[in-house]
């Protein structure tokens, strides 16, 4: 665990001499210097005094690098094209068992017949106007509506409209 040049790094980009540090938090310059350095390790306690002073959760402290924020360029991302060759799902990001989706709807375009799969979704009509169902509810959406629900259940949605439907859909399901 890198946390020291952790601290280093926020401790730099805010602009905040080790003296600083120092006079703030009672902390010799030697020891935020061995732990800048990962030459110890210093306890919850001053960890918290520490991650006070630079006014970040004492958690993101401890977090390992591959936890941290993740970025993916547009040009990065990965398209999938599902069963029409017009359906194209756009992975914008995936975070743990959560997943962010753009997925362009032909005019006409139904997700066939009704199904079910795990997880959770919430929906942003981004573009155009669809048909939403699932069990007894059945609603017509536009562009700004949103809709979400739990996966297990059956569900179908189709694009109604004249034009290419967008919509936005978070999933989430248990890793």
């Amino acid at each position: 665990m890198d946390i020291g040049s952790k601290i280093r790094t926020i401790r730099n980009r805010k602009k905040i001499t080790i003296a600083q540090m120092c006079e703030a938090t009672g902390l010799s310059k030697g020891f935020i210097s061995n732990v800048e350095n990962n030459n110890t390790s210093p306890s919850i306690s001053t960890l918290q005094t520490i991650a006070n002073f630079l006014k970040v959760p004492l958690p993101y402290l401890l977090l390992e690098k591959d936890e941290h924020m993740t970025v993916i360029r547009k040009e990065e991302r990965e398209f999938t094209i599902s069963k029409e060759p017009d359906l194209k799902v756009e992975h914008l990001a995936t975070r743990g068992g959560l997943s962010l989706r753009l997925v362009e709807f032909p005019p006409g375009y139904s997700t066939g017949e009704r199904k079910a799969h795990e997880g959770e979704e919430c929906h942003l009509v981004l573009k155009g106007k669809i048909l939403a169902e699932q069990g007894e509810d059945s609603y017509i959406l536009e562009e700004g509506d949103t809709f979400s629900w739990c996966a297990s259940v059956p569900h179908f949605v189709k694009n109604i409209g004249d034009e290419t439907a967008e919509v936005l859909i978070a999933v989430y399901t248990e890793s």
